[in-house]
């Protein structure tokens, strides 16, 4: 059995972590390049697929609802078989998800879009609950948002790559023509113009799918480790005794509620910038270049994260300024209008705070993962779990957006960010702190 072969993470080499380290940062590239191309995909799908904003939203949703769905069983999945076969079995999910983009195309049938990405994300959330504690545990605790900037580099690079690919493989210089035209379009030549549009992802997909399957065998047979989770040093089982699960732990349970608001308020900002630009006049060709530059902003962050923690600033510092800075952000969004000419886009003054959301959302992930996770033992796969199952997040919060948006208006929409930021602010500075439901001492991570 594959368990047996676990290793202690203290045993492995300076190498063997490197190494490690490294295949991780290219499952976080692939979990970029897929989680990302939702940014182009949900405009796309508008205009193929004829969709209101919130049905164009269902992308996210569908995508993403696949980690409230399967995160719990994923920790179980990967408690039984191991990482490794854990984490082949989340690739293989995936290629089936892409594959079934090609019929989806072939009948422009938007139910089985929403299907292939709702198997695309139960791959996903396999992969997550695998690869998340890997960075928790692979080194120091206080250079753990060090090295999950590194991830989120890798993440995010793929992120910038995956719109800009997409735009090259699927869309054409007279697209912006093109959706025109179908807008006048009725009947017939409306439907036939729409088909050869959404055909376009067929093959794109197809060889994406060969390519995860490959993946899967990849990572199966690659050098990475088991890690054993279920060991406990004598102080951490101590501390743990009256523990019985993962709801015992109100810093966790409390840290997947700020994984929730983190990350739909972070899709919001990339998801949702296309559709607001060309709200605001801008054509499409041109729009599509803004989620790059809001997940260019986040390597920004991240790169200062790189230098900066732990020498000159805690990881917790870090969490603390970026939700202050993301709930400002929101703010400016709301009050703030006018004209602006920036780096040869002229536009609302407010798309660019939502690029700057890119920034203040830089280490929020990296900062909540090791303090939520802190000193949970044999819990930490299940406490994974539940961390990932905050994902959900990205499925629900773009839908409140989507329906404010179509209700009221895509700016008034941006409301929905407020009470994310609100709560992470209340983490940041509180909740992590909380080792018991009932205890009203407050033992520090420091």
């Amino acid at each position: 059995m594959e368990q047996k072969k676990a290793v202690q993470v203290s045993s492995l080499s300076k190498r063997d972590s490197l190494v490690s380290i490294s295949i991780i940062g290219l499952l976080f590239f692939i979990f970029g390049f897929v989680t990302w191309i939702n940014a182009i995909l949900i405009p796309f799908f508008k205009i193929a697929c004829e969709l209101n904003h919130f049905e164009s939203y269902l992308v996210a949703f569908a995508f993403y609802i696949a980690y409230l769905v399967m995160s719990l069983p994923a920790g179980y999945l990967l408690k039984k078989v191991g990482f490794k076969k854990g984490m082949m079995i989340g690739f293989w999910a995936m290629s089936i998800g892409a594959l079934l983009f090609v019929p989806a195309g072939m009948t422009r049938t938007y139910g089985i879009f929403l299907t292939g990405l709702f198997t695309l994300g139960i791959g996903l959330a396999i992969l997550q609950t695998a690869a998340n504690p890997y960075i928790t545990i692979l080194g120091a605790k206080e250079r753990a948002a060090q090295r999950f900037s590194v991830m989120g580099i890798c993440n995010k690079m793929a992120g910038i790559l995956a719109p800009l690919l997409f735009s090259a493989v699927v869309l054409k210089s007279t697209d912006s023509t093109l959706f025109k035209q179908i807008e006048l379009m009725q009947g017939l030549e409306k439907a036939a113009a729409l088909d050869e549009l959404i055909q376009r992802v067929v093959m794109p997909y197809g060889v994406v799918a060969i390519l995860l399957l490959m993946l899967g065998f990849f990572v199966r047979y690659s050098p990475l480790p088991e890690i054993d989770t279920d060991s406990e040093s004598e102080e951490v089982s101590s501390a743990n005794a009256g523990k019985n699960s993962i709801l015992d732990f109100p810093h966790l349970v409390l840290g997947a509620i700020a994984i929730f608001f983190h990350v739909g308020s972070q899709v919001i900002a990339v998801d949702s910038i296309v559709n607001y630009a060309t709200h605001h006049g801008m054509d499409f060709m041109e729009a599509k270049s803004f989620p790059s530059y809001t997940l260019t902003a986040t390597i920004v962050g991240y790169l200062l994260g790189i230098t900066f923690i732990p020498k000159l600033i805690s990881q917790k510092t870090a969490l603390k300024v970026c939700t202050l800075l993301g709930l400002l952000l929101s703010c400016c969004i709301l009050l703030f209008s006018g004209r602006i000419t920036l780096f040869g886009h002229d536009t609302d003054i407010s798309v660019w705070f939502i690029v700057l959301l890119g920034f203040a959302n830089s280490m929020i992930w990296a900062g909540v993962w090791p303090l939520a996770l802190d000193n949970l033992g044999r819990f930490i796969k299940t406490g994974a779990s539940l961390l990932i199952m905050g994902l959900c997040g990205n499925a629900i919060m773009p839908l409140f957006y989507g329906y404010w948006a179509d209700n009221h208006s895509l700016k008034e929409a941006y409301w929905v960010l407020i009470p994310c930021y609100a709560y992470l602010i209340f983490y940041a500075f509180y909740g992590h702190t909380l080792k018991s439901w009932t205890s009203k001492k407050i033992i520090s991570n420091d």
